[in-house]
């Protein structure tokens, strides 16, 4: 038995394969950063499960140079879009990915980078470690409120759901858009008005992205959208970084177009626009979403675990329908 393990990974997914199948059928790469391809290639041949983070590209080349061996590849996160599923499909290889485990993280990571953008927590620490605050001041580093503000959420997937569940609490008025509208039960419940996109982007004072990367919303959100924002808006990301024209958003931030943003995915990650970085009034983090120490612990068991009811010749709880 050989399963690669392209990162390291929380011990918890570790000791469910181990116990398994043993120590020696399981094979950790050490690097810190995602594997360079021409090492993926060369220790995935001959493996029975893949277990890659969202760093590694899972595609016809990949799947030719494993061989008819492999069986499952166990995405560590709930997005796939790494993953060539057809291909996999055609080799015969299952795919699966972790859903639901990081909803409420992510949405309280969301929530963080919303009141910190809001409140220039960022420039605020900037200025008081670089030996600026002197004083207090009526008129110093003033932000916008969010309690009784207008949320706009793009995307009311399971984290676009925990998001509006938090806004209640702000006494906040939350509108959403969606490829689907949700039951009118479901929206009395949580409180949320269903509107169109054009309607989201001019009327929200905040605006939070939860949408899958799709054709559709790749650059969902670019000049004319910010062009069309409140100039006191604030935009917030954690979905995929794709979804959102960096260019156009740092434009946006350095005319004030829009007051803030607070941003956790990139275009082409690591690398950030360099205007972007440039922007005092954004707050920008390294794929935080799901950085807990539980949520990535029940991430890497989740993963292990469809690995380990794949190989045992049982259907594994989260197969990917793509």
């Amino acid at each position: 038995m050989k399963i690669i393990v392209t990162r390291i990974i929380p011990e918890r997914g570790l000791n469910i394969l181990r116990e398994a199948f043993g120590e020696e059928a399981v094979t950790v790469t050490q690097q810190e950063g995602p594997i360079p391809r021409a090492e993926l290639l060369r220790i995935v041949k001959g493996a029975d499960a893949l277990l890659p983070m969202l760093t590694e590209r899972i595609d016809d080349e990949l799947l030719d140079t494993a061989g008819p061996q492999l069986k499952i590849v166990a995405n560590n996160a709930v997005g796939y879009d790494n993953i060539d599923v057809p291909a996999a499909k055609r080799h015969g290889v299952i795919v699966t990915n972790t859903p639901g485990v990081l909803t409420e993280t992510t949405a309280d990571l969301a929530w963080t980078l919303m009141m910190a953008a809001a409140r220039r927590v960022g420039e605020g620490e900037r200025f008081l470690r670089g030996g600026k605050w002197t004083c207090w001041s009526p008129m110093q580093l003033l932000g916008m409120d969010i309690h009784g503000a207008t949320l706009g959420i793009f995307g009311m997937g399971r984290i676009g759901q925990a998001m509006a569940r938090r806004a209640a609490g702000f006494g906040m008025k939350v509108l959403y858009t969606d490829s689907f509208r949700m039951a009118e039960g479901a929206e009395k419940s949580l409180n949320v008005t269903y509107v169109d996109k054009d309607k989201l982007v001019r009327e929200s004072d905040f605006i939070s992205c939860h949408c899958p990367l799709t054709p559709d919303t790749r650059h969902a959100f670019s000049t004319a959208e910010f062009a069309a924002m409140k100039s006191t808006a604030v935009f917030v990301n954690t979905s995929r970084g794709p979804v959102v024209d960096e260019a156009a958003l740092a434009e946006a931030l350095q005319s004030g177009k829009i007051f803030a943003a607070g941003i956790d995915v990139f275009e082409q990650e690591p690398k950030v626009n360099p205007a972007l970085l440039e922007c005092e009034n954004a707050v920008l983090i390294p794929h935080l979403g799901s950085a807990s120490v539980e949520t990535r612990s029940r991430m890497a068991a989740i993963a292990a675990q469809n690995i380990a009811a794949c190989l045992r010749g049982v259907v594994p709880p989260h197969v990917v329908q793509g």
